[in-house]
This record gives structure tokens, sequence and C-alpha cells, in this order.
């Protein structure tokens, strides 16, 4: 076993490791006592849902709240803190509490899977998400008591522990209400709304962004230049979208409401699938911002999939640089390495073809509207989870489509395109160079 695993890439760990995850968490959704009615689930119940669990999606095809048994629940919440954290972030931290030595091969995995910047120190790096993810989840946890014991009673201790993981893993489960209602109900509580808004934001720029935040804190000058980019990034997809959301959708509602709603639904469309309106409700220009902001996703080594915010920051600076006939792309006094540029061109491509084939195939399996199927493949590529109400009721061959998605926004195209792909070439001559007009 060890031989094998000494051949494989880093890549390809972090790939199979997910894979073997999502095998583990079906086997154990299927038990009958996984669900209230002491039925199996059935294959494609259990294998949809534990994917979506380990991918942090949190497109469902059986209501969470009545569906699934305490057992289920748990199977599910554990499911999406080992998806949130990383199924290799989370073997190195207990080899670490077993005092077990951390090989280079691990430890290049370990810098693969959490996108840290480099091998230096990564042990380190592992303990802070460690550390990080319990203080900011038991916060969580902590501002969340209030709400849920208050409606719920004792029982609202376990409601606040599942939606602070949910939501720091920007996963989008939620156990609260029926099926596709999810916060709905509480679109009008300040506390919550904010509660669940931090945790998605803290769990969506990136563990080395929050570890360079708090290494300089005030000094904005110390922090890289992945940092600088993922902050400002993620503030104009905040502000924009909730201006966008404020004058032209949610007119139905009182202004204190509206302004949280807004806010809201700018945070959760990027990353973590919770809603507190009805998504059926927004115009075409709504859903068509908001299948834009799914594609986007979060940042780079964050419990969140998609794109990734620093993607659309490179895409844009690198056009910017074309409109102004400049021979390289600059961001803070730095010039940008080509093969960031190569990545996020590829990435874009990778994105946007997985997300319009899969909902033109599901439109084209179901007869549905390709708008609303477009919305449910954004939403699965971008490890979102909202949904317009479509997933349960499609066919086999379109749940595959969603899950394959799923899997790809989670563990990243690019990654396994390269664990398939793992040969480089070591000739260092190249071919010759001919112009090719462009546009």
């Amino acid at each position: 076993m060890k031989a094998i695993l000494k051949r494989l890439t880093s890549t390809q760990l972090i790939a199979l490791s997910f894979a073997g995850a999502i095998l583990i968490g079906t086997l154990l959704l299927l038990l009958p006592f996984a669900t209230k009615s002491g039925d199996c689930a059935g294959f494609m119940n259990a294998f949809f849902t534990a994917t979506s669990s380990i991918c942090v999606t949190g497109l469902v095809v059986q209501d969470t709240s009545t569906f699934w048994s305490v057992f289920g629940q748990v199977v599910i919440l554990v499911l999406i803190q080992i998806g949130g954290m990383g199924v290799i972030s989370l073997s190195a931290l207990v080899g670490l509490l077993a005092r077990r030595r951390i090989g280079l091969l691990e430890r290049s995995t370990l810098q693969e899977a959490i996108s840290a910047p480099s091998l230096g120190g990564i042990v380190r790096m592992t303990r802070f998400v460690l550390i990080f993810t319990v203080t900011v989840e038991f916060a969580g946890f902590v501002m969340m008591l209030p709400v849920f014991c208050k409606q719920f009673g004792a029982v609202g201790i376990w409601y606040s522990l599942f939606h602070s993981i949910s939501a720091f893993c920007n996963a989008g489960f939620d156990i609260v209400g029926k099926q596709y209602s999810s916060l709905t109900a509480y679109a009008s509580n300040p506390l919550l709304n904010i509660s669940v808004m931090a945790m998605i934001v803290l769990g969506g720029i990136g563990f080395t962004t929050v570890r360079d935040v708090l290494k300089f804190r005030h000094h904005v000058r110390s922090y890289s230049l992945q940092t600088k980019v993922v902050l400002i990034t993620n503030a104009f997809l905040i502000v924009l979208p909730a201006l966008y959301f404020f004058f032209f959708e949610f007119n139905d509602k009182a202004t204190g409401e509206r302004l949280l709603t807004s806010v809201f639904q700018s945070v959760t469309t990027r990353t973590a699938g919770f809603n507190t309106a009805d998504l059926t409700s927004l115009s075409d220009t709504g859903l068509g911002f908001m299948i834009f902001l799914m594609l986007i996703g979060g940042s780079p080594g964050s419990t969140a999939g998609g794109m990734k915010t620093t993607t659309l920051a490179v895409l844009i600076l690198t056009a910017i640089s074309v409109f102004r006939r400049k021979d390289y792309t600059k961001c803070h006094n730095r010039r940008l390495p080509e093969a960031a540029i190569k990545n996020a061109v590829a990435l874009l491509i990778l994105y946007f073809s997985l997300f319009f084939f899969g909902g033109v195939g599901i439109s084209a399996i179901e007869g549905l509207p390709l708008l609303t199927c477009l919305f449910e493949t954004a939403s699965a590529v971008g490890t979102v989870g909202l949904t317009l109400g479509i997933t349960p009721t499609l066919a086999t061959g379109s749940q595959i489509i969603l899950i394959a998605l799923m899997y790809l926004g989670r563990v990243g195209a690019l990654t396994l395109v390269f664990a398939a792909f793992t040969s480089r070439a070591k000739n260092g001559a190249k071919l010759p160079e001919e112009k090719i007009t462009v546009g």
C-alpha cells in the first residue's frame, strides 16, 4: 500500500481522498437507521447526499431535516467538516495529534490542499487551520444558541452546532425548514443573519489570508499580494451585488429586512448556499447575476469551491494590461507570473464549459428551461447549493451530472487535470513561433 501511495502525486492523492470519503459516506448513509423511517435511503439518495456533503455544496435530493435521522444528520455534519477542512488536512491533523512524523509527500500534498504559498512551515499552518476552525465554529455556535434555543429548547443546541459548522464550511445544509426554505423564516433576525454571514466570510476568504491578517493586523503594506487581492475582490463582490439586490430585487420587503436580505444573499451566493429569500421570485436578470457570482466561488485555500476570487482578479488585471498595451500584468507594483495568468484562463474555460454543457445536458434530458438548469449546474460546480427546486425531480442521469460537477468544483478542475496528466516535458527546446490574429 505504501509503495502505491509513493507513486501517486499530491494532486492524485487529493482527488482519491475525496472520492474515498464520498464512498465511505455513501455506505454510512445507506444504513437503515440513517433515515427517520428506518428504511434504506437508496443508493442515489445516499450517493448524492454524501457527495454534496463532502464537496460542501448543499444541493439535496431529500430534505435533511425530515428524511435523515439524527445518525444520518451526524454523518452529514462529519462529512461537511471533513470536506470543509479537506480530507488531507484532517488526516495530517490526526497524525500530528498522534505525534506521527509528517513526511515530504504529505507536506507537499498539504501545500496543494490548502493552497499554501510554500512548503516551509506547512505543519504550523495545518495546526493554525485546526485552531482557527474550532475557535470560529465555537463562536458561531454560541452566537446562534439564543436564536435556536428560544425556538426549539434544548434541541436548539444541536441546531446551533449543525448550522455553525455548515456555515463556516460554506456547505449550506440546514435542518430547520422544509425543503428549499433554508433560513427564510429568519430573514428579519439580525443575530442569526450576522452570525451566518460572518461564518461564511471567515470560511470563504482562505486560511492563508486569515493568518496573514492576524499576523500583521493593521499593517496593510505587510500583507502578501494574494491577501490584498482576496480582501479587495471579496469586498467588491459583497458590496456591489448587495446594492443590486437592494435596488432591483426584494422590493416587497420593509427597508430593514430588505437591506439584511440583500447583504445576506450577496454573501451566501458565491459560496454557502443558505438563502433567506424565495429565489423563484427573482427576475431572470437576478438569476443571471447569481449564476455569475456562484461560478466565482470563494478564495484559494478556503472551505469554499468555485473558480476562486483570485482567478477573477487575475483575468480582470490581465484584460486591463491588454487595454493599456502593457507587456506584463501588474498588481500593487508587482508583476504577476505568466503561470498564474495561464492557470486563470484555463480555469475560466474549464468552469464555463462544465457549467454550460452540464446545464445544456440536463435541459436536453429533462426538457426544462435552460436558465433554470444553468442555475443548478452553476450551483453544483461552484459548490454553492442554492437551487430553484428542480434537483429532487431530476432523472438519475441528470443527478449524476450534478454529482460530477460538485466533485470537480470542490476538488478543483485543474487539480483533476493535473492528476490525470502528470508528465511534464523535460526538453528545453522550443518550437518556432508564428503570429496569429486574435480579436
